[in-house]
């Protein structure tokens, strides 16, 4: 994910406010997530696997310090071959998120998982962009996709969303100071209105069906033979009295 705009807003006391949140909620997820292969795609100036204690942990991008360079909706990994994969305000600044999300779950392992995180729309933070005429200006020109749109779109996938969690409950302030004196909405949103959150985090892992186990045939006579033998036997003692 390419966008500077983004970033440079990260450095802005509104971008702070939300780089805490998001950074404390993956070092806190991330930490229990185990395998051997994580990536994180797009904003590569946070870094979301630093807690996190798999061998190989790469970072992917159309541009900035990263190991791959590569667009999110054209990922360059093998089929089943991440076991995590995160994805910060990914889905809302792409052009094509379904496609992005399909690309995940391809290479996904079963059972690896994702963190998605965006902006919710049912929030003071989604209704400032609404109000915005034309919002040009970063974070408020992204097309923010609620939770319950996200949980369908990983259900049509295969991705069963696991947990999930919300924060920055604060007005879209642009003074630190204000911002401070709204924090007290933090613990009284998580609270009273836990959905109202700016900003979220879904989970969803990958699931793969299993296959059915055919038993040959030969094991079904035999086992409808030892279903009989009772019957059978109980058959050959009433012909034996009777004979006597």
């Amino acid at each position: 994910m390419a966008n500077t705009g983004f970033i440079d807003w990260l450095e802005s006391e509104q971008g702070r406010y939300v780089r805490r949140w998001v950074e404390a909620r993956h070092d806190q997820l991330v930490a229990d997530i185990f395998g051997f292969n994580a990536v994180q795609i797009g904003l590569p100036q946070l870094d979301l696997l630093r807690a996190n204690r798999m061998p190989f942990r790469f970072y992917c991008d159309e541009e900035g310090p990263v190991q791959v360079r590569a667009a999110a909706f054209e990922l360059p990994f093998a089929t089943a071959s991440i076991d995590l994969v995160v994805l910060p305000h990914v889905l809302e600044f792409s052009d094509n998120p379904h496609q992005v999300l399909r690309e995940v779950e391809r290479i996904l392992v079963p059972e690896g998982s994702v963190l998605i995180t965006g902006f919710n729309p049912f929030s003071l933070w989604g209704g400032k962009r609404r109000l915005a005429r034309r919002p040009v200006d970063a974070p408020w020109r992204g097309r923010y996709i609620s939770v319950p749109r996200l949980r369908d779109w990983c259900k049509l996938l295969n991705l069963e969303t696991h947990m999930g969690c919300f924060g920055c409950y604060a007005p879209p302030l642009h003074q630190e100071k204000w911002l401070h004196r709204w924090r007290f909405m933090e613990p009284a949103g998580d609270r009273w209105w836990p959905f109202a959150g700016g900003v979220y985090m879904l989970q969803a892992i990958k699931r793969v069906q299993g296959m059915r186990l055919i038993m040959p045939a030969w094991k079904d006579k035999s086992a409808a033979a030892k279903a009989l033998s009772p019957v059978i036997q109980r058959q050959t003692k009433t012909q034996r009295t009777t004979e006597q």
